[in-house]
């Protein structure tokens, strides 16, 4: 595969291209060889969580993440998996290089770790959400062990509007049900701050609270950073009075916290529409 055919395949940014060619301009040393043997041994094998590092930095999996697109791309062809839902998933690996940049200023992945769940090759961007097919967590107590789970997952662009979150459900029980009806679905979860029931409370007529309002909450665990950085991207909670008040959301998020709240992630759950 051609260097820039890969790059627009894998969505990389023109501002990190130059940063992402010298990683490709010399033959992959043994880091990121091994990096890449495992990426190979958790194809198709339906992981939970990410790979792990074993050390290595970030660059060195980004180098194994597009040295290995070949061979992802080449497991979801002999699924028959279509060209735009593979490209539409790859680009998430540019997305992230873009964020991270963006949160650092320099050339970066700090997400690493998360797009090991795309080149295991159980993860999919179908329309505005994302879907990574996995098993029932057993200690979960909606959960139907042996049975197969659809994890969601929001990458960053667009809103959330009704419509786009419908065909999105949609489009998820009709590939899943296609492409691996071995492995039939008949929940989700999400694992998300928007679920924390502060954010409804706030912005109750919002997107996001309806996209909330579709999971039964489980649960609520703290992670207290996480609102500041999906809205803000932005790391730590310090200089929070720097930061814009701009949208209602970002109003929102920082009024709680000027409020003595904490934020966290909602856990929850729902049944998917069946065909």
């Amino acid at each position: 595969m051609e260097k820039s055919e890969l790059l627009d395949l894998t969505g990389i940014e023109a501002g990190d291209r130059d940063d992402v060619l010298r990683l490709l301009s010399g033959v992959p040393g043994p880091e990121v060889l091994a990096a890449m043997e495992i990426l190979r041994e958790r194809l198709g094998s339906f992981p939970g969580g990410y790979a792990s590092n074993s050390g290595f930095g970030e660059f060195v999996w980004l180098e194994a993440y597009l040295r290995f697109t070949p061979e992802l791309l080449e497991y979801w062809n002999g699924l028959n998996i279509p060209a735009e839902v593979a490209e539409a998933t790859l680009a998430d690996l540019g997305r992230h290089v873009d964020i991270s940049r963006r949160v650092f200023g320099h050339f970066s992945l700090e997400t690493f770790g998360w797009l090991s769940l795309h080149y295991a090759g159980s993860l999919f961007q179908l329309g505005r959400l994302q879907f990574h097919l996995l098993q029932h967590h057993e200690d979960a107590e909606w959960a139907r062990p042996g049975e197969w789970l659809l994890s969601v997952h929001i990458p960053e662009g667009g809103g959330l509007s009704p419509a786009a979150v419908d065909d999105s459900m949609s489009r998820a029980v009709t590939f899943f049900a296609e492409f691996f009806p071995d492995k039939p679905v008949q929940q989700a979860e999400c694992i998300s701050w928007l679920l924390d029931p502060e954010l409804t409370r706030r912005l109750p007529a919002s997107n996001m609270a309806r996209f909330a309002q579709r999971f039964a909450l489980d649960r609520t665990s703290a992670s207290p950073g996480d609102a500041v950085y999906f809205t803000f991207r932005k790391r730590g909670l310090d200089g929070l009075d720097q930061l814009p008040r701009e949208s209602s959301l970002q109003r929102a998020v920082l009024e709680h916290l000027d409020d003595g709240g904490e934020w966290g992630l909602g856990h929850g759950h729902l049944e998917l529409p069946q065909g």
